[in-house]
C-alpha cells in the first residue's frame, strides 16, 4: 500500500496511525501542500478534492481519512477494529461522524488557525471544541475506549489526531483527565507513531 501523506496533517495521521497500529506494511508518499503538490493534475487524478490522505491499494484508490480507516480495518480481517456486532458498529460510525463534523469543525479547526493561518473565528471554533470534549470527557468517564468495546476501534483513532495536538489550536486539555488518560491508553498501543508537533497555539 502507499499513503499519501502531509505530515502536519491529522487527516493524514490518522491514516497513517491505523496502517502502523494494524501492523500494514506501507509506504509514505510525501505530498508537498506548500508547494502545491495536491493542485497538480496527477495528484488530482487520484483525489478531486485536492485533498490529502489518499491511500493506493494496488491500483484500489481510496480517498478520505476515515473511508481509508474503514477499508484498512475490512481488509484486515475480522477484528476489535470495526466490530461485526450492529450495536458495536453503529456506536464505532457515530464516533467517525463527530472526527467529520465537530472535531472538524473544533478542535482541527482551532488548530488550523495557528498552525496554517486558516480565517476562522478562534473564539467560535475554541468552543466548539470545548463542547465536544466535555461530551468525551463524560463518555470516557464511564468506559476506556469511546465507542464503549473491549478494546479501541477505529473511532479511537479517528479521533486521537486532533485532539492530542488541539493545546497547538489554544484548546486546553488540562481539564480533561478522562481524555489525557485515553491519550496514554492509545499511545501505549503496539506500532504507536506520534504526531508532529508544532510550536503554536498553548504549545508555543
Amino acid at each position: 500500500m502507499k499513503l499519501y501523506h502531509f505530515a502536519l496533517s491529522g487527516h493524514a495521521h490518522r491514516a497513517a496511525l491505523f496502517l502502523s497500529l494494524a501492523g500494514v506494511e506501507h509506504e509514505l508518499i510525501d505530498v508537498d501542500l506548500a508547494a502545491g503538490a495536491h493542485r497538480q493534475p496527477e495528484f488530482l487524478a487520484l483525489n478531486a478534492f485536492g485533498e490529502v490522505p489518499v491511500l493506493d491499494d494496488n491500483g484500489s484508490i481510496i480517498a478520505d481519512s476515515l473511508a481509508i480507516l474503514v477499508y484498512v480495518a475490512r481488509k484486515v480481517g475480522p477484528s476489535h477494529w470495526l466490530p461485526s456486532d450492529p450495536v458495536e458498529e453503529a456506536q464505532v460510525q457515530r464516533w467517525l461522524s463527530v472526527a467529520a463534523g465537530k472535531i472538524a469543525y473544533g478542535a482541527c479547526a482551532a488548530r488550523l488557525i495557528t498552525v496554517f493561518g486558516a480565517p476562522f473565528d478562534a473564539d467560535e471554533v475554541i468552543g466548539r471544541a470545548h463542547a465536544t470534549l466535555h461530551v468525551m470527557e463524560q463518555t470516557l468517564a464511564e468506559q476506556r475506549w469511546i465507542a464503549a468495546t473491549q478494546q479501541p476501534s477505529i473511532a479511537d483513532i479517528a479521533l486521537y489526531s486532533y485532539v492530542e495536538r488541539s493545546p497547538e489550536g489554544n484548546v486546553d486539555l488540562s481539564g480533561y483527565p478522562y481524555i489525557q488518560a485515553w491519550l496514554r491508553r492509545i499511545e501505549g498501543l503496539p506500532g504507536f507513531i506520534p504526531f508532529q508537533r508544532t510550536r503554536a497555539g498553548l504549545e508555543a
